[in-house]
């Protein structure tokens, strides 16, 4: 008796889950080694560059890292397959975290930002995992399936920094610099995702799909990430889920660095800064099965919408409270928390519409150009909001992010008038998968 006539799930979805399994494990660890180096980052670059002021350039090298190992890990994923992409992607991340090891342990400043940029590919592959997740899943839970994945990185992320003090004792016990000791955990996990990752098995393609999933040939010739991209801008639905993305990170990321500088500056504690943060970092995650849940049900762009509307009410609440001169925690602590939903909702709610809007052959290189974009434009914009705080207050950080808002809120009615995407308030739309080859035309 077949599997499938004993009730269970065939050879293939049974292959497909435990795929699934392993890259929730996978983003598990890696999260926890992202973490883990991340907290002690910009002390430990103070201290190899004897500079005050320079904390901020290891979290840039390590997002510019990101930025520029999603590209060349989603061609690998596009001609290998994901097994291969993931696992050298948190390979490269293990490279980066050794090397931080050698350049705390000889004083090398700027060794250690190289390393950092390796040590980004571990966020470029975390991000690359949302999209194997929605390929290994079951139809019409593919957001779903991501949105899971995504999830289990809060837990990594909430784990990770609290293994500092543990870290720069083990670092301390064997002779390393002790801040470059939560690393060695960073080393550990990023080595576990590879092999995790490796394990991954592959999948058959079904006739007509060229996604990444599986190993092998292929038979139609594919396109680099900027020509995808060019093809991607002329059709409105696939430009509206990269800029969903993108626009999505980039507020987030802006709004959210100088928060905590803001606070400062209106004399609040350091423990109600990570009150705030740790709320922002909850919205961020905790809610992201139930955006997979909508996308699924409703539709990926009207979930996109719903960030949309989220985030003008975090900038809203933000901005007024700085224009009144209040600094009030409770209201800093709504507007965080809606600023980490407001991501949730267009990284889920974007992420899915791309899949849905792209045919196979351009999915793959689309998926790695968008978190190229994302992390570079946060970075930017990032660097933009330090300035900014300094001449107009955290006020005008938030109408700065504003305008990103307004951009991406014109091009998803661009999309709406176009027939590509719903409206905030229409109707959901049926899966794109008969207007996806337009993309490509």
């Amino acid at each position: 008796m077949t599997a499938a006539a004993a009730g269970g799930p065939p050879p293939e979805g049974r292959v497909a889950a435990g795929n699934r399994a392993r890259l929730i494990v996978a983003q598990l660890l890696c999260g926890g080694g992202i973490a883990s180096g991340v907290a002690v980052g910009g002390v430990l670059a103070e201290k190899l560059s004897g500079v005050m002021g320079v904390a901020g350039f290891a979290q840039t090298a390590s997002v510019i890292g990101a930025g520029v190992m999603a590209i060349p890990l989603a061609r690998l994923a596009s001609r290998r397959g994901r097994r291969w992409s993931l696992s050298l992607g948190f390979g490269t991340a293990a490279i980066g975290a050794l090397l931080i090891l050698v350049a705390a342990a000889t004083t090398d400043f700027w060794l250690y930002l190289i390393a950092m940029l390796l040590f980004g590919s571990g966020t470029a592959t975390n991000l690359q995992s949302r999209y194997a997740a929605m390929e290994y899943a079951q139809p019409g839970a593919q957001a779903r399936s991501m949105s899971v994945v995504l999830w289990a990185t809060t837990v990594g992320s909430i784990a990770g920094p609290n293994l500092s003090a543990p870290g720069a004792a083990l670092g301390r016990a064997l002779g390393l610099e002790p801040l470059s000791g939560p690393y060695l955990f960073s080393l550990v996990g990023f080595l576990l995702s590879a092999a995790v990752a490796f394990s991954i098995r592959p999948t058959r393609r079904a006739p007509g799909d060229d996604s990444a999933t599986g190993e092998g040939r292929n038979d139609e010739p594919r396109l680099g990430a900027l020509a995808a991209l060019k093809r991607a801008v002329q059709h409105p639905r696939a430009l509206f889920a990269i800029a969903a993305v993108i626009a999505g990170q980039m507020m987030m990321t802006s709004v959210m660095v100088m928060t905590p500088v803001s606070m400062n500056n209106d004399g609040m504690s350091l423990t109600v800064v990570g009150i705030v943060i740790s709320v922002h970092i909850v919205g961020m995650y905790a809610a992201s099965p139930v955006f997979g849940w909508l996308a699924d049900r409703i539709g990926p762009a009207r979930v996109v919408w719903a960030g949309v509307g989220v985030f003008f009410v975090s900038f809203l609440l933000g901005g007024w409270d700085a224009a009144i001169g209040r600094g009030s925690m409770p209201v800093l602590l709504v507007a965080l928390c809606l600023l980490g939903l407001g991501w949730s909702a267009c990284l889920i709610g974007g992420s899915a519409l791309l899949v849905q809007s792209a045919p196979a052959r351009v999915r793959v290189p689309l998926q790695g150009a968008s978190d190229a974009m994302m992390n570079l434009g946060a970075a930017f914009l990032a660097a933009l909001a330090g300035p900014v705080l300094a001449l107009g207050g955290f006020l005008a950080v938030n109408v700065m992010a504003f305008v990103v808002l307004v951009v991406l809120a014109a091009v998803g009615l661009r999309a709406v008038f176009a027939g590509g995407a719903p409206g905030p308030g229409s109707p959901a739309a049926a899966p794109a998968a008969g207007r996806a080859p337009s993309v490509s035309r």
